[in-house]
C-alpha cells in the first residue's frame, strides 16, 4: 500500500470521526440551549440514530448492485453537508428532528462504504487497518476539545458552524479517494447472504453487539449535560472524552498484538464486559475524578477494541461480494436499532438528570446481557485469527 493512499484514507477517517466528536458530546448541548427538554432530546436522538436502521441497507444494496462505492461516499458526504447546513434556520422540533434524520440518513451512506473500500485496499490487514482507523479518533480528540471550547466561549450556536466546517473536509477528502483494486465477481443472489445471517454464530454476535450499543444510550445522549449537572467545568467534556479517546487510539496502535494472542471471541467478551463495568461506575462515583477518568479509559475496549474486532469478525463471516450488505446489516442494526432504543430509554429515564443513576445502572445491564451472547456464539467460527 502507497503513502499516498494511506492518507486519503486516514484523512477521509478523520473527518468521518470529527463529525462524531462534536456530535455525541455537543448535540445534547445544542439541542438543550433550543430549550428542549431530556425526554425530547432523546426523542430526537432516538429518531436520527434509527435512521442508520435504513441509511445503511439502502447504500449497500446500491454499491452491491452498482460496484461504485466511491460515487456514494461522495454523494453522501455532500448532501449531508447540504443538509446540516440547514440547522442555521431551524429551532422547532419536528424541522429539528427532518433536518438531522435526512443529515444521517444521507451520512450514514459513508461508513459502510469506506470500510469495505479500505479493507480491500489493504488487503484486509488488521495492523494497516488499526492504524488508518486511528487517525478517525484523532478526529473525533480533535472536534470534541475544540468545540467544547468554543461552545463555552461563543455559544452552543458554534455547533452548527463547526459542523458544516467538518463535514466540507469530508466531501473533499472524499473526492481524493480512489478505488480498490480487485477482481469483482457478479453479486450472488440474496439467499445467499440470508444464510449467514441466519446462523447461531451471526445471531449471537448481533445480539451481543444490540445489547451493548444500547448500553450507550446515556453516554451519548447525556454526558454532557451529566459533567454539568456534577458541577464538572465546561472544559471537563473535551478532557473526559480526550482521555477516552486516547486509549482507544493506544488500542488501535496494539490492536494486532491483541489478535495475535487472543481469538476474537475472548476479545469481545472481555470489551463487553468491561464495558458493564465502565457504566456501573459512571452512573455512582462519576463525582469522583480519578474514578472517571479511569473508567474513561475502558473506552478503549467498550468501543476501540470493539470495533476492531467487529470488523474482523464481518469480513471473516461474509463473503467477499456480501461486504456491502455484511457492513450495512451490522452497522444498520447493532448502532442503528441498539442505538435508537438505547437513546430512547435514556431520555425518558433520565428526567432532567433525577434519573441519571438509574440509567447507567440500566445500560450496565444491558452490556452484561450483551457479554452473556458473547459466551454463546460458538468458537470454531470466530477464532481462527489469521
Amino acid at each position: 500500500m502507497t503513502s499516498d493512499k494511506f492518507v486519503r484514507l486516514s484523512s477521509s477517517y478523520f473527518w468521518y470521526f470529527a463529525i462524531l466528536g462534536l456530535i455525541i458530546p455537543f448535540l445534547p448541548i445544542f439541542l438543550d440551549a433550543k430549550s428542549f427538554n431530556s425526554i425530547e432530546i432523546g426523542e430526537i436522538l432516538a429518531i436520527i440514530t434509527a435512521t442508520k436502521i435504513i441509511g445503511p441497507t439502502f447504500w449497500a444494496f446500491a454499491a452491491d448492485k452498482s460496484g461504485k462505492q466511491l460515487s456514494i461516499i461522495r454523494s453522501g458526504s455532500l448532501l449531508a453537508l447540504l443538509s446540516f447546513s440547514l440547522l442555521f434556520w431551524l429551532n422547532s422540533y419536528w424541522p429539528m428532528v427532518f433536518c438531522l434524520a435526512v443529515f444521517s440518513l444521507f451520512w450514514t451512506a459513508v461508513l459502510p462504504q469506506l470500510e469495505v473500500l479500505t479493507l480491500n485496499s489493504i488487503r484486509r490487514s488488521a495492523k494497516i487497518y488499526a492504524r488508518i482507523r486511528l487517525w478517525g479518533s484523532i478526529g473525533f480528540i480533535f472536534l470534541a476539545v475544540l468545540a467544547g471550547d468554543l461552545i463555552e466561549r461563543y455559544s452552543a450556536d458554534a455547533f452548527t458552524y463547526l459542523g458544516v466546517f467538518v463535514l466540507a473536509g469530508l466531501f473533499l477528502s472524499s473526492m481524493k479517494l480512489t478505488p480498490a483494486k480487485i477482481t469483482r465477481n457478479s453479486v450472488k443472489p440474496l439467499e445467499k447472504i440470508i444464510d449467514k445471517i441466519f446462523c447461531r454464530s451471526f445471531i449471537c454476535f448481533f445480539l451481543a453487539g444490540l445489547m451493548l450499543q444500547m448500553s450507550f444510550g446515556p453516554y451519548y445522549g447525556f454526558f454532557a449535560l451529566y459533567l454539568r449537572e456534577l458541577a464538572y467545568p465546561g472544559f471537563a467534556v473535551g478532557i473526559f472524552i480526550t482521555i477516552s479517546v486516547m486509549a482507544e487510539i493506544l488500542i488501535f496502535i496494539y490492536a494486532s498484538v491483541f489478535f495475535r494472542y487472543f481469538p476474537l471471541k475472548t476479545l469481545l467478551a472481555m470489551s463487553i464486559l468491561l464495558t458493564s463495568v465502565r457504566w456501573l461506575m459512571t452512573g455512582n462515583f462519576a463525582d469522583v475524578i480519578w474514578v472517571l477518568a479511569l473508567v474513561q479509559c475502558i473506552h478503549a475496549l467498550s468501543f476501540g477494541l470493539y470495533h476492531s474486532v467487529s470488523i474482523q469478525f464481518i469480513h471473516r463471516h461474509f463473503n467477499d461480494d456480501q461486504q456491502n450488505r455484511g457492513q450495512a446489516i451490522y452497522i444498520g442494526g447493532v448502532y442503528g436499532l441498539g442505538g435508537a432504543i438505547g437513546a430512547y430509554i435514556a431520555g425518558n429515564v433520565w428526567q432532567g438528570g433525577q434519573g441519571s443513576e438509574l440509567a447507567y445502572n440500566l445500560a450496565a445491564f444491558a452490556a452484561l446481557v450483551g457479554f452473556l451472547f458473547v459466551l454463546l456464539m460458538p468458537d470454531n467460527r470466530i477464532n481462527d485469527n489469521k
